[in-house]
């Protein structure tokens, strides 16, 4: 089972690269990771997408309230939050009938056109990991030359956390 870590940690260097480490020394495998500041410049928020039954994610938050840089870790994966991901596509389109049928899909998926080259285009498109795997899909027939994700970013719903425990 997947589950979605919201870990509030300092906003030091080298902070990414031991949360990073302690998951490989454990043999755990990331499979999302997005990171950025918060309203407070000394603290970053880390969005840490892990599979694993009760007892490993158990053993990767214990792990982590070890680091010192580490201010706080909730487990969202049972509560109300809200998630996005976000994806830049660049897909071939030779001619304006391609051009066209891209733009369909675009604004299907509610899209937008970021760069719009000779022969091929940069979409972007934000929403869940599975609109991001739908417009992927779509696109692939018209040749995707290149793309790039995110990851998952997660916040949950209601007030703000409440950041006491620091």
């Amino acid at each position: 089972m997947k589950h979605t870590l919201s870990v509030l940690v300092e906003n030091k260097p080298g902070v990414l690269t031991r949360i990073a480490g302690l998951f490989a020394r454990r043999g755990y495998n990331i499979d999302s990771l997005a990171v950025g500041k918060t309203d407070d410049p000394d603290v970053s928020r880390m969005t840490i997408v892990v599979s694993g039954d009760e007892i490993v994610i158990e053993q990767v938050c214990k792990q982590l309230n070890k680091l010192v840089d580490v201010i706080k870790i909730t487990d969202i994966t049972d509560r109300e939050y809200v998630s996005r991901e976000m994806i830049f596509i660049k897909v071939n389109c030779p001619d304006y009938t391609t051009r066209a049928e891209i733009m369909q899909f675009v604004d299907i998926f509610r899209g937008r056109v970021v760069d719009l080259g000779k022969d091929s285009m940069i979409i972007e498109v934000t929403g869940d990991e599975g609109k991001i795997n739908a417009i992927e899909s779509a696109l692939r027939r018209f040749g995707i030359r290149d793309y790039v994700r995110t990851g998952m970013i997660a916040m949950l719903r209601g007030p703000k956390d409440q950041r006491q425990n620091r």
